[in-house]
């Protein structure tokens, strides 16, 4: 790692980076100089604190209590670290962050709101995301049955100058749009108004949090090797090259929503060309046993907190690499997003791969539009031919056997020593189900060794999509449907009660768009249809790998 680090010193890979010298990455400037803006970003923002907090002032005052984010990826995941770990300040709004497109997520958010007293922040970078427009039509909907001429005020937009977006909040009176700079990507936006205006709604100190980005920033200015992102970088990039390619990211419990952040930046910058880092983030800890030698651990540590340390040592004694990372307090998230952001394009250089850009992102989307704009003309969605019914369960594709469980078995044995193992789950997120795939995943890491990531479809397609499809082909995906008890319809337009599509139904082409481009990328998919009975379905295929 030394000699790598003196190389990047010795081609001023820092300054370079500094001055936006796109040549780190790539000869083309494509995707690169216009997604360079997080470099100033934390500097940027604290000229318009003022203005969000004049906003949550106006809020307060007139008597709302709630918000609700819609918004995908770049887009909700760091307001949803931030509510997860600061909580709600007293007075403030208590912000959820809506990103699925699951009929029964749909139905809980409708009933647990009350309009008059709620703010919806449509947060889209482009302003043409399909799940946050498809959201926005909804509940702009619901929220014009209540109060008419008023709904407007309601809303909040956050995009790009010149995005559809941002006529759309013109066109519909929105209480306020808030550009941002548009040379800021989607998944580098945590300290701009994508991640900071939410979090203001609920009462974080942003001027102290992005203190502590600044402090961050400075060091990663230095061009020895006292450069935090630098040496992180580093370490990343050149044990991926040398196949320890699996980030193992244990954090405490106070900060641990951080890495879902994560899991986007690193996925989704680094999965491409044949290469890439997969962040493994809420697997819980194992023996260094378990964990087979593609594996690499990075400690999120408070101070103070010395839970991890047993476990710390005992993988530095089994021979892993182990980095421990400890912040202050909870504000020490403000540097931790730019050190990342640093660490993941140092990192990117060595990959030599562009991590601004998404390439393999579009594939999955591509599929899904095909099937939409099928399903619009015929009203049904494309045929598929299962391979199995047994037990409630059906399953398309895999190898054949006698039970749903045989075939995961039997799919379970084409892994090799550095696979991964995707779990892709199309249905409700709840901790109910949060603690069955959990579960599972321990189930498949302790038998079989293997890294393992968990997805709620879709929000996945905006983290780990990229890094599933670009990477050098070593994941097995394992896709979870099933029935919807009811269906919502999203309204083709705010000025007609006419509806050609349904949240259902744009959920299962989501799905199966994914499967096709993961199939049409050479990757080996298996999908279990679990009708009604979720859990039971889950807790089937669980026990049925045992040693």
């Amino acid at each position: 790692m030394d000699t790598v680090l003196v190389e990047l010193k010795k081609n001023r890979i820092i300054e370079r980076i500094w001055s936006k010298d796109y040549t780190v990455w790539k000869p083309d400037p494509a995707e690169i100089s216009n997604r360079l803006g997080w470099l100033e970003s934390p500097l940027n923002m604290n000229e318009d604190i003022n203005r969000i907090e004049q906003l949550a002032g106006e809020l307060r005052a007139e008597g709302f209590t709630h918000a609700l984010l819609l918004g995908m990826g770049g887009s909700s995941l760091a307001p949803e670290v931030l509510r997860k770990t600061f909580g709600v300040s007293k007075g403030y709004l208590d912000l959820a962050v809506f990103d699925s497109t699951d009929p029964a997520y749909v139905l809980y958010h409708t009933k647990r709101l009350d309009p008059e007293k709620t703010l919806f922040v449509v947060s889209s970078k482009s302003g043409t995301t399909v799940e946050t427009i498809s959201f926005f039509k909804y509940f702009y909907s619901l929220v014009w049955d209540v109060l008419g001429d008023h709904t407007g005020k309601h809303f909040v937009a956050i995009t790009d100058p010149g995005s559809s977006l941002a006529d759309l909040a013109d066109r519909h009176s929105f209480r306020a749009t808030f550009l941002n700079d548009p040379n800021i990507g989607g998944r580098y936006s945590a300290l701009s108004y994508f991640g900071l205006l939410p979090a203001m709604l609920t009462g974080m100190d942003a001027g102290k949090l992005l203190a502590r980005s600044m402090d961050i920033l400075k060091c990663c200015r230095n061009s020895d090797h006292d450069n935090m992102g630098l040496s992180l970088g580093a370490i990343m990039g050149s044990l991926a090259m040398a196949g320890r390619d699996k980030l193992t990211l244990i954090i405490r419990p106070e900060i641990s929503s951080f890495g879902n952040w994560l899991e986007q930046l690193i996925a989704e910058s680094t999965g491409k060309k044949g290469r890439g880092i997969l962040p493994v983030t809420g697997e819980p800890a194992g023996s260094p046993d378990m964990y087979g030698n593609d594996r690499f651990f990075i400690f999120l540590n408070l101070e103070g907190e010395g839970a991890y340390e047993p476990a710390l040592k005992a993988l530095e004694d089994a021979g892993h690499p182990v980095i421990d990372i400890h912040l202050k307090d909870l504000y020490d998230l403000g540097g931790q997003f730019f050190l990342w952001e640093m660490a993941t394009a140092v990192a990117g250089h060595i990959l030599q791969i562009n991590p601004f850009d998404q390439p393999d992102v579009e594939a999955s989307k591509k599929l899904s539009r095909r099937m939409v704009d099928e399903y619009v003309k015929k009203g049904t969605l494309p045929t598929e031919t299962s391979t199995l019914c047994y037990g409630g369960i059906t399953v398309y594709g895999g190898p054949k056997a006698r039970t749903p469980g045989k075939v995961l078995t039997a799919f379970m044995e084409q892994a090799t020593p550095d696979s991964y193992v995707a779990l892709q789950a199309y249905i409700q997120p709840t901790d109910k189900m949060d603690d069955a795939l959990k579960k599972l995943r321990v189930r498949i890491r302790n038998r079989y060794k293997l890294a393992t990531s968990v997805g709620y479809g879709p929000r996945y397609l905006h983290s780990t999509g990229q890094l599933h499809k670009g990477d050098a082909g070593k994941g097995l995906f394992i896709q979870f449907t099933a029935d919807d008890v009811r269906d919502v319809s999203i309204p083709d337009n705010l000025e007609s009660a006419t509806s050609s599509m349904s949240f259902g139904v744009l959920k299962m082409v989501q799905a199966m768009g994914d499967r096709q481009a993961l199939l049409n990328a050479g990757r080996q998919v298996v999908r279990f249809h679990l009708g009604q009975d979720i859990s039971g379905g889950i807790k089937h295929l669980t026990e049925a790998l045992v040693r």
